[in-house]
């Protein structure tokens, strides 16, 4: 589950300094999109029913521990093309010189429940990276095609594009056309732009406003959600605020710490850069 920002702290940067990115991002948004993820069908799509099953997602997962996550602070890149990209998160106005703050943090989660035991939750998000993007993927287990002599077999994975593509696909292997038997990547997918045209779909604060006004509960985080959103996190927070891990540097414009594309290896995800998306003609 990543959020990507490919700007800086720029404006931001005194508040910013006394959240962090897990505060500001990573405890609220993104662990609300793990809950949606991962709980179970409820009874009913009223506000409590959806609500209580997000809650007993949340009560299966441990407090997260130093070793779970990797933390990372972006420095200004020399060959940026803007004064925001050549200035690290230091040189920011209001930001301390020996300022430990995290602008980056990639988390693993567990589930301790029947259906999600042993499959790893990822959480990552950053300022200053790559590109601007948010989007949830669930990869699939790699298979041992070699009896079938298959094997250019790309992981198959279901990205799910969120807001501003609206769009959801399945990146999967399929017989190349001919007589061979290679694979070549394709995709199922469901752009909504393109599926329904002239949609006019409603930002986030839009649909939050309008339920408020409505009395709908359903998108805002219940007082018992809360607690134990704040439970997973905050020995966590307290021992980064007590400087027992140091961030590691990474390059305004990378797609953030090195250490973090070992980290998320090691779990058994496989980053693959070789899939195309054809755009629509």
């Amino acid at each position: 589950i990543t959020f990507k920002e490919d700007f800086g702290t720029a404006g931001r940067a005194g508040y910013f300094d006394t959240s962090g990115i897990i505060r500001d991002v990573m405890q609220n948004h993104l662990l609300q999109i793990l809950c949606l993820v991962a709980m179970e069908r409820p009874v009913s799509v009223d506000a409590s029913d959806i609500r209580d099953e997000k809650v007993k997602v949340l009560k299966f997962i441990k407090p997260i521990e130093l070793d779970d996550v990797v933390i990372g602070q972006y420095v200004g890149n020399p060959d940026g093309k803007t004064d925001d990209a050549r200035t690290g998160y230091k040189e920011d106005p209001g930001v301390p010189a020996d300022s430990k703050t995290p602008t980056y943090a990639m988390a693993k989660m567990h589930i301790d429940n029947d259906r999600w035991a042993g499959v790893p939750f990822i959480l990552k998000c950053g300022k200053a990276l790559n590109e601007r993007k948010a989007e949830i993927r669930i990869q699939l287990q790699h298979l041992n095609l070699m009896k079938l002599r298959i094997t250019q077999i790309i992981q198959e994975e279901y990205p799910i594009y969120h807001p501003s593509s609206q769009a959801v696909y399945c990146k999967m292997n399929v017989k190349s056309p001919g007589m061979s038997f290679n694979t070549v990547e394709s995709e199922l997918n469901l752009s909504y732009h393109d599926r329904f045209e002239g949609l006019d779909l409603p930002d986030a604060y839009e649909r939050l406003i309008l339920d408020f006004i409505l009395g709908s509960q359903t998108n805002f985080v219940r007082t018992d959600e809360l607690a134990e959103a704040w439970r997973i996190f905050t020995p966590l927070l307290h021992k980064l605020d007590a400087g027992q891990k140091e961030p590691v540097q990474y390059v305004y414009g990378t797609r953030g710490p090195a250490e973090a594309d070992k980290f998320i290896g090691d779990l058994g995800f496989k980053f693959s850069s070789t899939y195309k998306w054809t755009e629509k003609k």
